[in-house]
């Protein structure tokens, strides 16, 4: 029996085409300031809207800068441009004039473009109208195959982008990223049109573009995986040191921080508190050649964690505080904040699967911890309105969810 195309089409997968190679070749990435020019003047003789995707080196290095960026316009190809050695872009985004950019998942890409002057006047987001549509994968490749009919080599996405020079079939792999996203993006808007969703998209792509910079996240250092084999506030004072330390070294190396030290090498020092840099090379990962180069700059972060006073230890986060803890720990601090919670989510659950969309995009999940943990009081449908509103949910999602909502966290 052969297998069939697992959204439904029926064909056999042996039977999608499968799309090696961009249909008009692969460029050689743009690298000096005259092929820059020829490349916008390319761009800006180009009609309709532009596909942006860009390439970056995420578990390679500490920064999250583009190392490719690569666009796509009807008349103009495909043009790959090196931001190394061309770091200021803001022309490009000049000669596309108001056009709309095409991305897929633009919320990751946005951030780096947006450092070699890159920002998009319209937005169309492929994943996300995926995802409003009711697609539970929304990959590039699953959604060209499904939305399509078409395969796309792919296989390159977690490779180190910093590489220079780039090999040939890195290139591929990256043009053919934005060689299918127009044909995408006319078959999304036509079913959120059928679907009656093309409202709810364009407040989405907006809310998106505009989005701000996240804000930093306060002690990220507590996000080292493992932290919940420690059992006093000396240990997390150790985690913290080792934590900063390893941050501060790893954006002088521009090397992603678990390369240098994975987070199981921080948990175990901390738990183990060796009293002699001897002791700590003795340690698993410690004691391998490139670490012990490094022994002095990871034991005097023990040092210094060792000898905090009492009073500026980190606190063991716990039952006490305003803020919103874990979902985990409500039935043990408010039963009825608890009872509230699987109310609406229940609820969420319900208008989801009634209009066809994830439920984490018909109301983000931290909007509905939120709204139950501290409701306005009384909870009608307008204070419900005002409070999703405060929370940034969009009119869209107002609109569907504050009645119900309010019925469940009466």
């Amino acid at each position: 029996m052969s297998s069939t195309d697992a959204h439904g089409s029926g064909a056999p997968i042996s039977d999608v085409p499968v799309l090696q190679e961009p249909r008009d070749g692969v460029p050689e990435p743009v690298t000096t300031t005259a092929q820059l020019g020829a490349a916008i003047a390319a761009l800006s003789r180009g009609t309709g809207p532009v596909a942006v995707d860009a390439e970056r080196a995420s578990g390679y290095r500490y920064s999250q800068r583009a190392y490719l960026v690569q666009l796509r316009r009807a008349g103009a190809g495909t043009v790959l441009i090196d931001p190394i050695e061309l770091p200021d872009l803001h022309e490009v985004g000049e000669a596309l004039g108001d056009a709309e950019w095409i991305l897929h998942a633009a919320n990751q890409d946005l951030p780096c473009l947006a450092e070699v002057g890159l920002h998009p006047p319209v937005l169309f987001d492929t994943e996300l109208a995926g995802r409003l549509l009711g697609d539970n994968r929304v990959a590039l490749g699953t959604m060209v195959e499904q939305h399509l009919g078409v395969r796309l080599e792919k296989g390159y996405s977690a490779a180190d982008w910093s590489t220079r020079p780039l090999p040939h079939d890195w290139l591929v792999y990256a043009a053919l990223d934005v060689e299918l996203l127009a044909a995408l993006r006319q078959a999304l808007a036509a079913e959120l049109a059928s679907a009656g969703k093309t409202e709810w998209a364009q407040q989405e792509f907006e809310a998106e573009r505009i989005a701000p910079a996240p804000a930093p996240r306060e002690d990220p250092w507590r996000r080292t995986s493992g932290m919940h084999l420690l059992r006093s506030r000396r240990q997390l004072a150790a985690v913290r040191s080792l934590w900063y330390a390893r941050d501060r070294y790893a954006a002088e190396r521009d090397v992603a921080p678990g390369r240098l030290l994975p987070d199981s090498a921080i948990i175990a020092a901390a738990r183990a508190n060796p009293r002699r840099p001897a002791d700590l090379a003795a340690l698993p990962v410690f004691g391998g050649p490139r670490q012990r180069r490094q022994t002095a700059r990871w034991y005097a972060a023990l040092v210094e964690a060792r000898e905090l006073p009492d009073s500026e230890l980190p606190q063991i986060i716990g039952g006490s505080g305003d803020a919103v803890p874990p979902a985990s720990r409500w039935r043990d601090r408010s039963p009825e904040a608890a009872s509230r919670l699987a109310r609406c989510r229940a609820v969420i659950v319900g208008l989801a699967e009634r209009y066809r969309v994830l439920g984490q995009n018909l109301l983000a999940s931290d909007v509905v911890r939120q709204l139950a943990w501290q409701p306005p009081q009384p909870p009608t449908e307008e204070a419900v309105r005002a409070e999703l509103a405060r929370l940034g949910a969009r009119p869209w999602q107002i609109d569907l969810t504050s009645a119900a909502l309010a019925e469940a966290l009466r």
